[in-house]
């Protein structure tokens, strides 16, 4: 397909901002906890909805042609087909995705795809992740309670707090991709989400208790796949919560972002929970993403932020641009990320068309300090 990139200024920070989709349905890329590039960072992987369907698409970076990937039939609520979820496989140009109870695996050279595993109704599935050498993608599952009551997470969370009552029966689960092999590496009776496998340890991933962030009973977990051992991590006294947790990149330090009698604060700690260390700081961070704790990019208040540590703390974040998003989907949810080589961040939002869109813009020489502050 023909390239359909575009550039403005952004009117608050004046930075440049590459539009890398423009069409007339919703464009995301994959969620902040699960990288999307691929060909040596050259192209990102996107969820696009073209011709009355869902599809995964490429986009090359260099020169914003944007390449279809899979030709899938709908899939109808409450299931429905979205690539939010989905993983690229760290060691080979392959991704890893659902469509209906099939859990897929997609060459990307070849543009076959091929059956992993199909679980039973009764299951809901939420986040995919690869394991560091490529050889498993975990996933968690939960019995469906849609049969008790209306159930809709990607539009306004409608049944989020009542499945977390629910406490229903949960899996963290892990498939072989070679051979499809299947097993339950940890189930308990409360509701799992967000599997995040360690970027460079194999066995070592965390989930997290899922439901309103204020009432669960400690919302990071960490796992170790081989003995099914699972262990807290930051748990919350009274007036505090955490959440929006994810892996630096050198696979064995967390970062997370949470309050502590309503006053804001950024988190990280070692996986074992040692070596913590949090930083109060003015602002909304609303989704946040970085590889180490010298910069964080988040998406609280209208638009796209940065936090720069200096000194042992964090300076009052910057405006990088604006992105306004509705948010009333979660493909419309900026969920920003910064790229494998630091250079850029990406980001989705509604605001520029009105539908979803994946934009990108350079940080790699960009003065920080020249950037306008934002406090609220």
């Amino acid at each position: 397909m023909p390239g359909e990139s575009s550039t403005f200024r952004d009117r608050t920070s004046g930075v440049e901002v590459t539009q890398l989709t423009d069409h007339r349905g919703h464009s995301h890329h994959f969620y902040f906890t699960n990288p999307g590039w691929y060909d040596g960072g050259r192209k990102l992987l996107i969820g696009s909805d073209r011709h009355d369907r869902t599809n995964l698409f490429g986009v090359d970076l260099g020169n914003g042609a944007v390449e279809q990937l899979t030709d899938l039939p709908p899939v109808p609520l409450p299931r429905e087909l979205e690539f939010i979820r989905a993983c690229k496989n760290p060691q080979r140009d392959e991704v890893l995705f659902w469509h209906d109870r099939s859990l897929m695996c997609l060459n990307i050279a070849s543009r076959t795809t091929r059956v992993l595993l199909e679980i039973e109704p009764r299951w809901c599935v939420s986040m995919s992740n690869c394991s560091a050498d490529g050889r498993y993608v975990y996933f968690g599952a939960w019995e469906d309670q849609s049969h008790k009551f209306p159930v809709d997470l990607l539009r306004g969370y409608v049944g989020f707090s009542e499945t977390w009552a629910e406490q229903p029966l949960s899996r963290v689960e892990r498939v072989e991709i070679a051979t499809g092999r299947h097993e339950v590496v940890f189930e308990e009776r409360y509701w799992i989400g967000h599997i995040n496998t360690s970027p460079t340890d194999p066995d070592l991933l965390t989930f997290c208790h899922e439901g309103p962030w204020n009432k669960v009973d400690n919302r990071i977990w960490g796992l170790r796949a081989s003995t099914g051992q699972a262990w807290k991590l930051r748990p919350c006294g009274p007036d505090e919560v955490v959440g929006h947790e994810y892996w630096f990149a050198d696979g064995q330090r967390i970062g997370y972002h949470g309050h502590s009698g309503g006053r804001p604060f950024l988190g990280r700690m070692r996986v074992d929970g040692s070596d913590a260390h949090e930083t109060a700081f003015p602002g909304q961070t609303g989704h946040i993403f970085s590889h180490d704790q010298h910069l964080v990019v988040g998406d609280g208040g209208g638009v796209i932020r940065l936090w720069r540590l200096m000194d042992g703390a964090y300076e009052p974040p910057r405006v990088l641009c604006r992105h306004d998003s509705g948010m009333k989907i979660q493909q419309t949810h900026p969920h920003p990320v910064i790229s494998p080589d630091g250079r850029h961040v990406v980001f989705t939002s509604d605001a520029r068309t009105g539908y979803g869109n994946v934009f990108m813009v350079k940080i790699d020489g960009l003065d920080l300090a020249a950037l306008p502050r934002t406090g609220d």
